[in-house]
């Protein structure tokens, strides 16, 4: 005898063995036993949720001769013919090859005869969204008003594609995705049943990955045991067997991403390629995995509504203190955007390394969440590039050399006290005025750069007024380290204290309506920056 899968092998026979789908299992038992059963009924939900077994089942339950609390007897005669398809009062309908008119035209004329046995005549229109405009049009009257020994039973995938008309003449039965406890409760019952030997953490795996079908998961489950013939299915045989990848590798390719280690990055990458890994698999997992760790950042007491083990769960709240909230927006939207590219790529490798390269290197993106991470990106560089320069030269302080037994345990130097500045006067602040392209080129990275744009003013006697077009630059320059750097290559240059004010004025308004012009202040030619 020819091998059955699991889904066909274990379909259930009666509504007490359909998983997931109490709300609706309930609602049609009490009708049978009250005898309140409707003319047409209209099933939707995603594959794989019991939507035409259920069908069946209600089939059988309304045609039984000894119905049991609702449910079919599974013995008596009706119910062994509608089982073993032989039955004239279940009629099926595959409406993606039968969407025409004149397929409905002869369910018309066939409904006109009592059924020969049993007392109603069932029909099951399976993906009822493909039926033409005219095939629903012609459907419309018998649906309403059909006689009162027929049902309809209509299931669907995608239920706005039907027409309102259709719809105000059924009853509307929405089938849940199945949770993945449900599933692996179900699978873990089929194995005993079938005497195989499989961990629970792979069967945990395989109800994930099945995204709410029960039959997906079988048919994984199915596929993973073939395999792995006549041993025990561990977790590792069956990512091995989807192509998928293990959470740790995960955590070591974030961990490298927010180090900006593309050589690291790429590394991981061309072990997973060896291994034969499904990179489309590859994306939507990792793309998982940033939003349970958004939901651990961003989230308190989540650990009831993740399903993950305990060890992950420590796991992603480490990492959750490492990254910041914007930066796990753009890296989802970089790999969700990712996941819908793979599915038609050629070159998925260099796809998928691209944008790992892109998490790695915010400046490739100009997008506007990438900003942040740009900025972060830059004050790591220069933090690191100080501190690695600092231990290398010798700093004078108060007119000797410090060598390296001068710096602290950080690598700062320990310097003397500072002397006290006086205060500059307007000509001393014209003279900063002067040459400040020079004193701004000696700022750091990113400070010097939105110098660029600057536009300068006087503010007082010792005080010299930064004006900067753009909130995001004046916010940046602005701030009291950065401001403070500024002050100091100021002293440095003329030995004597300004005092710094960083300002945003839009570029729509008069600049001379705001501040003093310093031209007319100074009373010299100065030349002011655009």
């Amino acid at each position: 005898m020819s091998y059955t899968a699991l889904y066909r092998k274990f379909r259930p026979s009666e509504f007490e063995d359909v998983k997931g789908q109490d709300h609706i299992i309930t609602t049609l038992k009490n009708q049978i036993m009250a005898n309140r059963i409707g003319h047409a009924y209209l099933f939707c939900g995603t594959r794989g949720t019991g939507k035409t077994t259920v069908a069946k089942i209600f089939a059988k339950a309304v045609n039984c001769e000894h119905p049991v609390n609702g449910s079919p007897c599974g013995e008596c005669a009706m119910c062994r013919s509608i089982a073993a398809g032989t039955s004239m009062n279940v009629i099926e309908i595959d409406a993606a090859s039968n969407n025409g008119v004149d397929n409905i035209r002869e369910i018309r004329e066939e409904v006109a005869y009592r059924p020969t046995e049993g007392r109603y005549k069932v029909y099951i229109i399976d993906e009822v969204h493909m039926l033409s405009i005219g095939a629903f049009n012609a459907l419309l009257k018998t649906l309403e008003e059909p006689p009162e020994y027929v049902i309809f039973i209509l299931a669907t995938t995608e239920v706005h594609k039907i027409p309102i008309t259709i719809l105000s003449r059924c009853q509307h039965y929405d089938f849940k995705r199945i949770s993945i406890e449900t599933i692996t409760d179900r699978m873990q019952e089929l194995m005993d049943t079938e005497h195989v030997d499989v961990e629970d953490k792979a069967l945990r795996y395989i109800a994930k990955a099945a995204d709410g079908s029960m039959r997906d998961a079988l048919s994984l489950l199915d596929q993973c045991i073939a395999f792995y013939l006549g041993q025990t299915l561990t977790y590792d045989n069956v990512l091995e067997v989807l192509g998928a990848v293990d959470t740790d590798v995960f955590s070591r390719l974030l961990r490298k991403v927010l180090e900006r280690d593309v050589a690291g990055v790429l590394d991981i990458v061309d072990d997973l390629v060896m291994q034969g890994r499904e990179l489309t698999q590859l994306a939507a997992d990792f793309t998982w995995y940033l939003r349970n760790l958004l939901l651990v950042k961003t989230s308190d007491n989540i650990e009831d509504v993740l399903d993950v083990s305990t060890e992950n769960m420590m796991q992603l709240k480490e990492e959750a203190q490492m990254i910041e909230p914007d930066m796990l927006f753009r890296y989802i939207r970089v790999f969700s955007e990712l996941s819908g590219q793979l599915k038609f790529a050629t070159q998925k490798r260099v796809m998928l390394e691209v944008a790992l390269i892109k998490l790695c290197t915010p400046a490739m993106e100009t997008n506007q969440d990438a900003l942040l991470d740009r900025i972060r990106a830059v004050e790591d560089k220069l933090e690191k590039g100080i501190q690695a320069g600092a231990a290398e030269r010798a700093v004078y302080v108060n007119g000797r050399g410090e060598g390296p037994e001068n710096y602290g345990d950080a690598g700062a130097v320990k310097r003397g006290p500072r002397p006290e500045l006086p205060n500059a006067i307007p000509e001393d602040v014209q003279e900063v005025v002067k040459n400040f392209r020079a004193i701004a080129d000696e700022a750091s990275g990113m400070v010097r750069g939105y110098l660029k744009k600057a536009r300068l003013s006087l503010g007082g006697d010792n005080r010299l007024l930064i004006v900067l077009p753009d909130s995001l630059a004046a916010s940046v320059v602005g701030r009291e380290d950065h401001v403070k750097e500024l002050e100091e290559l100021i002293e440095e240059k003329i030995g004597k204290k300004v005092e710094i004010e960083v300002r945003h004025v839009d570029e729509g308004r008069h600049f001379e309506d705001t501040f003093v012009d310093i031209e007319q202040k100074i009373n010299m030619e100065i030349t002011v920056e655009d």
